[in-house]
């Protein structure tokens, strides 16, 4: 079996049952499973959810997408070896960990196989609740350009790249297009303040003024676990992206939960430790794989302006990458998914045809 075998590039064409559209984003694809089947799984299974929740089947791919484009490379190698497993892995483990501190619940139900996750129906807040412990990356260009004031907070004169910064910071972005609201555009991923959530509460689906401090909360103690357990092995974290919606539990209520990934080289940026303190930034996240793509064509101002994007989807297209440039992400992905977890990532000679299997076999959900 060839490597492009071994990697899950396609992951909205399974047998699963469901009278839905298969729902695929840039990694995962979402099968909302029928009433009866949900119905049936919260009963066999035990799933601590209402008793008619929707539930869904979430299959990550192997694919990698950097610059809001997917990438592939030679000889057919469409993805990225290991990189969904070792995703789903870290999840999984900050979720837990998350749930055993007391924090709050994610919306993994089960976890049939490492590609897997059957997740409740969730109702997403309309915020990307972005944190920041060190100045780079979009926040250091704009301060660097002259910018002081991040999301109604105002940044002190003199910092230096990739420097720790005074104290966390929690800069949240809207999460898809919101219209009607006053001092937001009317745009994906626009920075707004705390003020805007406050006068605004509803739009951004939250259920009342009160849960703003409780995701704050939440987004902040998340953000402090991770880190601590990042520096056991001498990672920094350095900033993220996490996620949060409303479930209704077995009990009729409804609560916040944590949803989407979290704390995956995909959503944040770790540092090794022993390269920071001295002076150097090795990445152990897909900004690694940003980085190199900027040194791999010859005008990075193609991947970095948005009013180029069909020269950017372009280059995507048209551009076989070398095979060693996505092994080299695959390490990246495999190695922090092993020292995070401290368990050796097992990979499947032919994912898809182990999911199909398990979810037939156990969940009885393919005919």
């Amino acid at each position: 079996m060839s490597l492009a075998d071994k990697v899950l590039a396609v992951n909205n064409d399974l047998p699963i049952r469901t009278r839905q559209p298969v729902h695929s984003g840039k990694v995962r694809s979402v099968y909302w499973l029928t009433e009866e089947d949900s119905r049936r799984l919260i009963r066999e299974k035990g799933y601590k959810v209402a008793p008619d929740a929707p539930l869904a089947i979430m299959v990550i791919s192997d694919r990698i997408s950097a610059f809001d484009c997917i990438w592939h490379g030679e000889q057919g190698l469409n993805g990225v070896p290991g990189k969904g497993a070792a995703l789903n892995a870290i999840s999984n483990h900050w979720f837990r960990l998350f749930k055993e501190r007391g924090l709050a619940d994610s919306h993994i139900l089960d976890i049939p196989h490492p590609f897997v996750w059957i997740v409740q129906k969730a109702t997403p807040v309309k915020i990307e609740a972005i944190c920041r412990q060190y100045i780079t990356g979009s926040m250091w260009r704009s301060y660097e350009k002259g910018e002081r004031e991040f999301c109604g907070i105002r940044l002190p004169e003199g910092l230096k790249k990739d420097q720790k910064l005074p104290e966390l910071l929690m800069t949240p972005s809207t999460k898809g297009i919101l219209r009607g609201i006053p001092g937001v555009p009317e745009a994906d991923d626009v920075n707004i303040t705390r003020q805007n959530i406050e006068d605004n509460f509803a739009a951004f689906n939250f259920r009342s003024r009160d849960d703003i401090a409780l995701y704050e909360r939440l987004l902040k103690e998340g953000f402090e676990v991770i880190s601590q357990e990042l520096a056991k092995i001498d990672q920094v974290f350095v900033d993220t992206k996490f996620e949060f919606g409303y479930v209704t539990d077995d009990q009729g209520h409804e609560k916040l939960i944590y949803m989407d990934e979290v704390g995956t080289p995909d959503s944040s940026r770790i540092w090794d430790g022993p390269a920071w303190r001295e002076g150097r930034i090795v990445e152990n996240s897909k900004e690694d794989f940003r980085q190199l793509l900027l040194r791999h064509f010859p005008d990075p101002d193609i991947l970095l302006n948005k009013e180029r994007m069909p020269e950017r989807e372009a280059l995507a297209r048209d551009n076989a990458l070398p095979v060693e440039v996505l092994m080299k992400i695959s390490s990246t992905y495999v190695g922090i998914a092993e020292k995070i977890t401290g368990q050796k990532l097992v990979l499947s000679d032919n994912p898809k045809a182990d999911i199909i299997a398990i979810l037939r076999d156990d969940y009885g959900l393919v005919d």
